[in-house]
């Protein structure tokens, strides 16, 4: 089964927020094995970024503002192509403060979601239900309207 790593600095400390990300976890049970990895923030980016690079795996996607912009078709082909080619796939959620620059240098590419900034704890429910999206979009689902 594909692999799908999500690897995030911090926790979700609100109920909502995990209940959130656990429907959307169940759903892509169907799709893919997901491993959700949260790691400590540090005092530094430079301090997260080792920890962050050992959890990576396969392909990495890091999620940065300055990323490329996608629809959720090419989001969904993105996917597709790893899995394709028979790789993990690792999503990158930086801290508050983002991502260090050797963490996106070590990405095989940079996605943006939105020029916008949003709250960790609200970018990994994003993720996962356009993740499950992506798999919707592939199945030929109406999910995806």
């Amino acid at each position: 089964m594909f692999k799908v790593h999500i690897v995030c600095v911090g926790k979700l400390k609100e109920s909502f927020w995990r209940d959130a990300v656990a429907e959307y976890a169940k759903r892509l049970s169907r799709f893919c094995a997901l491993d959700i990895r949260e790691l400590p923030e540090r005092a530094t980016l430079q301090e997260e970024a080792p920890d962050i690079l050992r959890a990576a795996k396969g392909h990495i996607m890091a999620l940065a503002v300055e990323g490329k912009a996608c629809t959720s078709e090419e989001f969904a082909a993105k996917v597709a192509a790893v899995r394709d080619r028979g790789e993990e796939l690792t999503l990158l959620i930086g801290s508050s403060c983002g991502l260090a620059p050797e963490v996106k240098s070590a990405a095989k590419e940079l996605v943006s979601f939105s020029k916008m900034t949003f709250p960790h704890q609200l970018m990994r429910v994003i993720l996962v239900e356009q993740l499950y999206r992506a798999f919707m979009i592939l199945s030929g689902s109406e999910y995806h309207k």
